[in-house]
């Protein structure tokens, strides 16, 4: 299992904004070894518990809440990260584990008993919450994000924008989905996630940008077409 504690700040940016700030923090900080020039796609299936209660909690600012999911990386399928976001105060914990393309596509299936199975005791607890909750599989959300890194206090800046989404299907590991905008492609979601504090040099890059702070959440965008 891999856990990761740490505060996450979210802002809004117009396109030109993100271009601009991209060329000064690809000059200072080290990018992400998928970045490949315009970055990466992710994709992720969310699941929700009876009566869309995660949605909820985050939509009403539940001070203690979570969110499960199962991400993916295009178009290579052959590797997912089962991942459960706590969100105490201020700080968002991550914990997640890697399964195989055939447990992930037992859990697009709403099917949980092979994480009884597994070798690491976090897909056993992922087993319990997901059972006992009734939790099922809810919405598929696909964006390009580019990311970049501070090694001295596991700074990770990412921005994420083409947010695209369905509800039709579950089956996260398909090729091809029939997916539909769920935010302006010229808008930019920054992700600012550290621990602790900012480094100076990373707070002057940002402060200047004329982002704007938002409670965002690629879940709710994707459930917004429904719900």
């Amino acid at each position: 299992m891999n856990e990761v504690i740490r505060q996450e700040k979210k802002y809004m940016l117009s396109y030109d904004q993100f271009r601009v700030l991209d060329k000064k923090i690809s000059c200072v900080l080290n990018p992400d070894k998928h970045n490949e020039g315009s970055g990466y796609r992710v994709r992720s299936l969310y699941f929700d518990k009876t009566g869309d209660g995660d949605y909820n909690d985050k939509i009403n600012g539940t001070e203690i809440r979570r969110k499960i999911r199962l991400r993916v990386y295009p178009p290579e399928f052959n590797l997912a990260m089962l991942e459960i976001k706590q969100k105490q105060g201020d700080y968002q914990k991550k914990r997640s584990v890697a399964i195989t393309a055939a447990e992930a596509r037992e859990l697009c299936k709403g099917e949980y008993k092979c994480l009884q199975n597994h070798s690491e005791p976090f897909a056993g607890e992922c087993y319990s919450i997901m059972n006992t909750g009734l939790y099922r599989p809810k919405t598929i959300v696909e964006y390009q994000r580019k990311a970049y890194c501070v090694s001295e206090n596991k700074t990770r800046i990412t921005f994420d924008y083409d947010i695209k989404a369905t509800e039709s299907s579950q089956n996260l590991l398909s090729p091809e989905l029939n997916m539909y905008p769920v935010a302006d492609f010229y808008q930019v979601i920054l992700e600012v996630k550290y621990n602790g504090f900012l480094l100076g040099y990373v707070k002057d890059l940002l402060d200047n940008c004329g982002k704007i702070p938002v409670s965002s959440s690629k879940y709710c965008l994707g459930r917004s077409m429904t719900i």
